[in-house]
C-alpha cells in the first residue's frame, strides 16, 4: 500500500497540484463572500436532493416487484420535498445544512487525522499538513457550536471556505512531495 501511494503521488503530482490550486482559489472566493457561499452551498445541496429524489422515483416506478415499495416511495418524495424547500428557501435551510456540514467536517477531520498518522512516514510534510487540515476541521466545528445559531447566515460559507483552503493546501503539499519523488535529482540539487 505504501508503495502504491508513493507511486501514485509521483506519477500524478501535476493533477494533485491542479486540484490543490483550484481548491485554494475556491476557498479564498468563499472567504470573500461567505453569505453568498452559504446560499450557494444550500442551493447546490437542494438540487442534489431534488434530482436524487426524482431519479429514485423514476427508478421505483420503472422497476417491477420492488420489495420496499412504500419505503422507497416515501424516501424519494421526502428527498424531492427537501430539495424544493432548500432551492426555494435557501436562507432557512442554512441552519440545517450547517448542522449537517458540522457532522461532515467532524467526520472528515477525524479521518484526516487518522490518515496523517497512518502515512506519517511519507516523503515531505504532506502528512503533517493533512493533520493540520483535520485539526482545523474539528476546531471549526467547536467554534460554530460556540456561536450557534446567531452566526448561521455566514457560518456555512466560512466552513466551506476553511475546508477548501486547508484541503487545497494539504493536497498542494502532497503534490510538492510527489514532484520530489518523481524528480529526485532536481530535489537533491535544490537542497
Amino acid at each position: 500500500m505504501q508503495n502504491a501511494v508513493t507511486q501514485a503521488m509521483s506519477t500524478h503530482w501535476r493533477l494533485l497540484m491542479f486540484q490543490g490550486v483550484v481548491l485554494l482559489l475556491l476557498g479564498l472566493l468563499a472567504f470573500a463572500l461567505p453569505v453568498v457561499a452559504t446560499l450557494a452551498a444550500d442551493i447546490f445541496v437542494g438540487w442534489l436532493f431534488l434530482v436524487g429524489g426524482i431519479a429514485g422515483l423514476v427508478a421505483l416506478f420503472s422497476a417491477k416487484d420492488i420489495p420496499a415499495f412504500l419505503w422507497t416511495l416515501v424516501t424519494g418524495a421526502l428527498s424531492i420535498a427537501a430539495g424544493v424547500l432548500l432551492v426555494w428557501k435557501p436562507g432557512e435551510g442554512a441552519l440545517t445544512l450547517t448542522i449537517l456540514l458540522m457532522a461532515f467536517f467532524l467526520t472528515e477531520g477525524i479521518f484526516q487525522i487518522a490518515t496523517s498518522i497512518a502515512y506519517r512516514h511519507l516523503e515531505g510534510n504532506s502528512a503533517k499538513w493533512m493533520l493540520v487540515s483535520g485539526l482545523a476541521d474539528i476546531v471549526l466545528v467547536v467554534l460554530i457550536l460556540l456561536g450557534w445559531p446567531m452566526d448561521a447566515a455566514w457560518t456555512l460559507g466560512v466552513l466551506v471556505a476553511v475546508n477548501l483552503v486547508t484541503s487545497g493546501w494539504a493536497i498542494l503539499m502532497a503534490a510538492f512531495a510527489g514532484r520530489r519523488l518523481a524528480h529526485p535529482a532536481e530535489a537533491a540539487a535544490a537542497t
